[in-house]
């Protein structure tokens, strides 16, 4: 069997029975493809043919094209996973990245807005059209719950509890978590759905009663033309507001889910909780924020005490 039909099937095995996300899968499919092509570019037209050198000469070259730490540790943990499926096919031996070490990453604090930033950003949606009511929800969602943007654009209505202030939320790899919200967020999305729901509203009108919004199906947040939204428009309704706001820092959708976690430590919340609420499988990928916050105090420090 010719070397991209194992690919293939690999990453049929990840899409139909590990539930990857479409992303995940495009990188996955990108990385093997390019590391398929090198193979090739040596002569090795079998995986049994694959061994540790030759899996160290890519890594090699991709560090000579001076890619970062974390594009090639991405790479490799692709090597490595797809190797590890050919080993349980049995199409191989052994797996020959074993023992090859990932390249350490350099730890990136993540960028997060002051809390003057985000409230300028909320007061800037017109809250007398129904877009800007939408808009108001979704920015308010983000923050307010720190959502991811594919998480927020995959709610229906009837993810959210109103009565209990929370969300429904599917994550990475299909796993459901609750996450809560605030009045503010509640309200928003509220009078996004009252507004909804009025005659005249065109393809926003398909939702007719609002005391049975809890009970639909239908996706909470909708384009003009009565579609779900998808994360490019995310993308281009944040940016536009950060335009508006005058905010010169980089920020993307994603900022407003770092600030999330962000402003929650700075005010003392349990690291434990707010790795549940960001649905985030492993303890160390939050602890990323504690370095934010430890040098916010050391800013205060420096600037309040006599002795600094």
């Amino acid at each position: 069997m010719a070397m991209e039909l194992y690919l293939d099937k690999f990453i049929t095995h990840l899409r139909v029975e590990r539930n990857f996300s479409p992303h995940t899968l495009v990188s996955y499919q990108g990385d093997l493809k390019n590391f398929l092509n090198f193979l090739k570019r040596d002569r090795i037209d079998s995986f049994p043919g694959v061994d540790r050198l030759q899996v160290r000469k890519f890594l090699a070259q991709l560090a000579n094209r001076n890619l970062k730490k974390s594009t090639i540790a991405r790479k490799l943990s692709s090597i490595r996973s797809f190797f590890g499926f050919l080993t349980r096919e049995k199409i191989i031996a052994q797996n020959p990245t074993i023992h090859i070490p990932t390249p350490k990453r350099m730890k990136k604090v993540p960028s997060f807005l002051d809390l003057h930033e985000v409230k300028l950003l909320l007061l800037l949606p017109n809250r007398r059209t129904l877009l800007g009511l939408r808009d108001r929800a979704i920015l308010e969602v983000l923050y307010g719950a720190g959502l991811r943007v594919s998480e927020l654009v995959n709610l229906n209505v009837s993810d959210v509890d109103m009565l209990g202030g929370v969300i429904k939320v599917k994550g990475k790899g299909a796993k459901e978590r609750i996450v809560p919200i605030g009045e503010k967020g509640l309200d928003s999305i509220g009078s996004y759905l009252r507004m909804r729901q009025l005659p005249g509203k065109s393809a926003f009108s398909r939702v007719k009663n609002f005391q049975n919004l809890s009970y639909s199906k239908e996706p909470l947040f909708l384009n003009f033309q009565g579609s779900r939204l998808n994360t490019q428009s995310i993308n281009r309704l944040v940016h536009k507001y950060i335009g508006l706001a005058s905010i010169k820092k980089g920020v993307t959708p994603h900022t407003l889910r770092h600030t999330f976690a962000t402003h929650l430590l700075d005010a003392g919340c349990d690291l434990r909780a707010v790795q549940e609420m960001l649905g985030h499988v492993s303890l160390s990928t939050t602890q990323i924020y504690t370095h934010v916050t430890t040098e916010r105090l050391k800013r205060i420090y420096k600037k309040y005490h006599p002795r600094a």
